[in-house]
Formats: C-alpha cells, structure tokens, sequence
C-alpha cells in the first residue's frame, strides 16, 4: 500500500517549499494532498535573496489544493510536511491546524517543517519544548518562544521532525524526510 502524505499550505505559500515536496512525494509513489483553510486553487510566492537584509517576494505559480483543514482525517497519512512563505502566518489561526499536527506528533509519525513553518509549531508547544530544530533564521524567536532550541544548521533531524532553513536546503530535507517515511 502507497504512504500518503498530507502538505499544509494557504495562499503565499513559498513556491518551491510546496511543489519540490509535492512532487518528490509523488515521485516516490506516495499519495499526496495539499490541505489549506478551504479546498481552492492557491497563490504561491517566490522568495530570493539577492543581497538585501531579508528576502524578497514575487508572484508565483498557482496550486490545487485537494481539500480544507476541517475535512483533514491525520489518522490517513504517514508523514506530514509543512511548506513555508507567508502562510504559515495566518492558516496557525486555524482551528483545525492544531489538531492536525498535534496528531503527528502525538503518534510520532515523520514531521516536515521548512523555513516560516515553524510559525505553524507555536500551535503546539507541548510537543516542541526540549526539541531542536531549524528555520528560517527570522522565526528563531518563535521557535525559542515554544521551549525549543533553534539550530544554526540549514538542516536539523531530530526525532521524528526534520527541519530545515529555506527553499536551497530542499533535498537534503527530502532526503532525510523520505528516509524517515520508508522506515
């Protein structure tokens, strides 16, 4: 039987952050869904750096999403990867968002957090206090403010979580989150 996993996303969500793990995973055969707060066609973002102090956004691609947070069942899926940009911001807010990671967490199934998604890990702090991980260097407040200790690595294993800075560390954070997902 195929793995399956479940992406996170919204609108703003960092282009290459979605569609390297979408297509990964479906590479490795696995069944993919793209969650976000309602089942609709999302607006990427692309994030560069080209020398300024942060980064920099565009327009990007669009993406189906598959269905809406509140229709999410996280007893499907074997592993769970959260995409970074802008919206892990706003869909944290979510009421369903919580449940669904806690569940993975809970049940020590692979986690996938790249970049801005440790913003999304602020809704679960029971799970991230004592734990180590990477992000995007902007969210290490957020990621010390759940009791973690945030890892000046562009690429962080820890558990069942495997972490990671930006979208130039995607295939060393697929690597370990496919090693993870086929033991």
């Amino acid at each position: 039987m195929s793995k399956k996993v479940l992406l996170l996303a919204g609108d703003a969500v960092e282009a290459l952050e979605i569609y390297y793990p979408y297509f990964r995973c479906l590479e490795e055969g696995y069944d993919v869904q793209i969650a976000a707060p309602s089942k609709k066609q999302l607006q990427t973002v692309v994030h560069d750096f080209i020398g300024w102090d942060t980064y920099t956004e565009s327009k990007g691609y669009l993406i189906e999403s598959h269905l809406a947070f509140e229709d999410v069942n996280p007893e499907e899926y074997d592993g769970l990867i959260i995409p970074g940009g802008r919206a892990p911001e706003y869909i944290r807010l979510n009421e369903n968002v919580p449940r669904i990671v806690a569940h993975f967490f809970e049940k020590n199934k692979p986690v996938g957090a790249i970049c801005h998604a440790s913003l999304i890990l602020t809704t679960v702090k029971e799970y991230m206090k004592g734990r180590e991980l990477t992000a995007y260097i902007a969210c290490k407040p957020d990621v010390e403010a759940t009791g973690a200790t945030y890892i000046d690595n562009h690429l962080h294993v820890e558990g069942n979580l495997v972490s990671g800075h930006a979208w130039p560390d995607l295939p060393g954070f697929m690597r370990e989150f496919i090693n993870q997902i086929n033991q």
